[in-house]
């Protein structure tokens, strides 16, 4: 561990469209950010080849491009852009008390603010052709990438709530919808199964898991195994959807931020505050419902809009002690 401690006014833990939209902010307004972009600089949107529906890209933009862009706007404003990963941190109790967090295991840091944007990363089956296939085919966000595929057959996996809602939204736009289910039962909602069973290009196979994603450079098929007889068969598909939940980066914080069931991070009301005084999470590390690259710019926004109304009433506090 280094001896030496650098003191900084915000760290933003992460990348991303939260991480950067609030780095933009937070330098605009003088907070001097210092980030962190973690393990994968950018985030999810750096496996997503194409982003049609973020606001500004008329002609859609793929998205390591919007990432990287994203950064270049950042920096422009002063923000010191660094690659490592956080791999602890002791958050203050105290209003206007130091946050300390180490990077790489080596680097200590205090911070007077904290804005969170660690993201979440989507579950996939990890089988050797789905991983293969990522961004040709495969994809974890049918209202992200569903519109590519209109008008042609695809399969989604999944049984909850999530899945039914995007194979009913995939419905809308592809021709035929095959929709796997490990059990002998869907464990979504009776009105999301009443939904699912209603729509006529939707087929439900139970008891139905993915052997293999057929295809080299991109996706051309499927083979299903029943789990229950053994059996498999092939069908032509060009798109799978992997609607199997997703897990918060967020481990971290555990025992440090108030976190849910799940492990997202707890805000306030209608804020980014958590449960500790000049912490803020945006994005998915706190969003499980939207997860959305302009819903995550949003919370980015104003975390760092949080930041600076903290940061400003602790030094209104201090002068007036003083």
């Amino acid at each position: 561990m280094s001896e030496q401690v650098e003191r900084i006014k915000t760290l933003i833990i992460g990348s991303g469209p939260a991480g950067y939209t609030a780095a933009i902010y937070a330098s605009r307004a003088d907070l001097k950010p210092v980030m962190y972009t973690g393990m994968e600089p950018g985030g999810q949107l750096t496996t997503t080849t194409e982003v049609d529906n973020f606001p500004g890209y008329p002609e859609g933009i793929d998205g390591p491009t919007m990432m990287m862009q994203l950064q270049q706007q950042a920096e422009r404003f002063g923000t010191d852009v660094r690659i490592g990963m956080v791999t602890a941190v002791d958050f203050s109790d105290e209003v206007g008390g130091l946050h300390k967090i180490t990077v790489d295991d080596s680097k200590l840091i205090e911070a007077e603010t904290v804005i969170i944007s660690t993201g979440a990363s989507a579950k996939y089956l990890n089988i050797p052709s789905e991983q293969r296939l990522r961004g040709g085919g495969v994809s974890a966000c049918a209202v992200c990438d569903g519109f590519f595929y209109k008008g042609q057959e695809v399969a989604i996996v999944g049984a909850g709530d999530t899945a039914a809602e995007e194979a009913s939204y995939l419905a809308n736009i592809c021709k035929k919808v095959t929709m796997l289910v490990r059990k002998d039962h869907m464990r979504a909602s009776k009105a999301m199964q009443h939904r699912v069973n209603s729509i006529a290009n939707i087929e439900v196979r139970y008891n139905s898991e993915v052997d293999e994603v057929l295809g080299d450079q991109v996706v051309e098929g499927l083979r299903i195994l029943n789990n229950q007889t053994g059996e498999k068969e092939e069908i032509a598909i060009t798109g799978l959807f992997i609607a199997i939940g997703h897990k918060p980066n967020t481990d971290i914080f555990k025992g440090q931020l108030e976190l849910d069931e799940t492990g997202y991070i707890i805000t306030q009301a209608k804020s980014t505050r958590t449960n500790k005084p000049g912490v803020f999470a945006s994005g998915d590390a706190q969003d499980k419902i939207y997860r959305q690259a302009v819903t995550a710019a949003g919370t980015g926004c104003m975390a760092a809009l949080d930041a600076e109304r903290y940061l400003a009433a602790v030094e209104s506090k201090e002068m007036i002690a003083s």
